[in-house]
């Protein structure tokens, strides 16, 4: 057998497209379920949890998770840039530090939902050594896993049908991360994880590797036409690119108009719709069901009218979508379901589309680099700024305007419906507007690809 080619390679052959089967979506899909499967308690369980249960002081549980989120951003970048450097290595070296990281990742979120003490000095202690063991282990697996995905190659449609497998199985991990600790427990929650977790990694290492590199082995070692990053500079590489720069714009208006709604969605159920606990569920399992299945559809739309055009499309479903949400009121349960549904649908859009395109520009941008860690580790900070940015926009906000969560009347009322419907209606249409002058009407629609970067002055 010959030795295993280093991943650089990859983007020597970046245009050409290998077969991809339904195996290969599966075996390359399925960690996508446990990654997005831990999010969910990580954000809405935990902090209910340690507070409501445990007895932790509700600003200091703030302070501690706004440490943490913040830390969890600013490490994305550095993160990239350790995978790059495995990546130039080889696959066996990556695939040892992502089993240690999945190891820390299954210590770090099994010790977060079954502390070994129940003093409320001491939790804090232990959910902020558990926090950031967990982000760490789990911002570095899925950079490494959505690094791989990207250096598959391929066209615009190649490269949407692999992000399509990753984000339908994590909109799976979403649905059961929703239902598994009121339906099983906490235990059984942890249990789910762990065993989905492990299954996903094996997966994972059987799936095909970016142009055809051989099987793992110990042996592999860099070659003379590996370039790993390095220094400093690398770190900013991306940012050399004009159209990275849009792209990333474009993202984080888009980002932030969806994370605000996300945001508010269980004050809008409750203090605008009146809507039961039930239906509370209700609607959160249409919105992420109906994104799961819009995707097949997506990437039909993109085979055929390119990625642009579909986002652009899904952006504007989305503004009409919420728009007409504006308009219900106490009891619209029905129809709210049916904005769970469209607007779900819109998601599956932005579940496709942005990260296709991104792995375009990483193919252009540095073929005989392996860059692709660092471009994701910026375009992983921007998300994780899109929902602090959310937070940070629309609660005080609304507190600064009045609002008190449980009001009712009719100022309350229209305060929420501005923010839960107008305001992502306005950031999504400056984000549909950017990319239509961006990315449509600068260039010709025919280009899958972006443009080479712009020459320094």
């Amino acid at each position: 057998m010959s030795d295993p080619k280093p991943i650089t390679q990859a983007a020597d052959d970046a245009m050409t497209a290998m077969p991809w089967h339904i195996q290969d979506g599966l075996r390359y899909g399925l960690l996508g379920l446990p990654l997005a499967f831990c999010a969910l308690p990580l954000y809405v369980l935990m902090p209910n949890l340690y507070a409501q249960q445990w007895g932790v002081s509700l600003a200091a549980l703030g302070f501690l998770l706004m440490g943490v989120r913040l830390f969890d951003a600013l490490i994305d970048p550095w993160l990239g840039r350790l995978c790059d450097g495995l990546y130039a290595q080889s696959a066996s070296a990556l695939f040892r530090i992502s089993t240690l990281a999945c190891v820390a990742l299954s210590i770090g979120f099994t010790a977060l939902f079954s502390p070994m003490t129940h003093d409320a000095n001491a939790l804090l202690w232990w959910a902020g050594a558990a926090l950031v063991l967990t982000y760490t282990a789990y911002s570095f697996l899925s950079l490494a896993y959505h690094a791989w995905g990207a250096m598959l190659g391929g066209d615009a449609n190649f490269r949407s049908r692999v992000v399509a497998w990753r984000e339908s199985f994590g909109l799976v991990g979403v649905l059961l991360a929703t239902v598994t600790p009121t339906l099983a427990g906490i235990t059984a929650m942890q249990v789910l994880f762990v065993v989905t977790l492990w299954l996903g990694y094996a997966a994972w290492r059987m799936s095909t590797h970016p142009n055809g590199l051989l099987a793992v082995t110990a042996q592999a070692t860099p070659t003379s036409s590996t370039t790993p990053v390095r220094t400093s500079q690398d770190m900013r590489l991306p940012w050399k690119y004009a159209d990275f720069r849009r792209l990333l714009a474009v993202y984080l208006l888009n980002g932030i108009a969806s994370a605000i709604p996300a945001t508010l969605v269980l004050f809008f159920l409750q203090d605008r719709l009146e809507a039961s606990v039930a239906m509370q569920s209700a609607a959160l399992g249409v919105y992420f069901l109906f994104a799961a299945l819009s995707m097949p559809l997506w990437l039909k739309a993109v085979a055929r009218w390119g990625l642009v055009r579909v986002w652009l499309f899904g952006m504007l479903l989305s503004i009409a979508v919420f728009a007409g949400a504006g308009v219900l009121g106490a009891g619209d349960i029905a129809w709210f379901l049916l904005v769970c549904a469209l607007s779900g649908a819109a998601l599956g859009s932005d579940l496709t589309v942005p990260t296709a395109m991104l792995a375009g520009q990483i193919q252009t941008h540095e073929p005989k680099q392996q860059t692709a860690g660092i471009y994701f580790g910026w375009w992983n900070f921007a998300g994780k700024l899109n929902l602090a940015l959310a937070a940070g926009l629309a609660l005080p906000l609304l507190g600064l305007l009045g609002y008190v969560p449980g009001a009712r009347d009719a100022q309350a009322s229209l305060l929420l419906t501005l923010a839960y419907c107008l305001l992502p209606c306005l950031l999504k249409a400056a984000a549909a507007i950017l990319l239509y002058f961006s990315f449509i009407k600068a260039k010709p629609l025919t280009t899958l690809l972006p443009a080479q970067p712009e020459a320094d002055h």
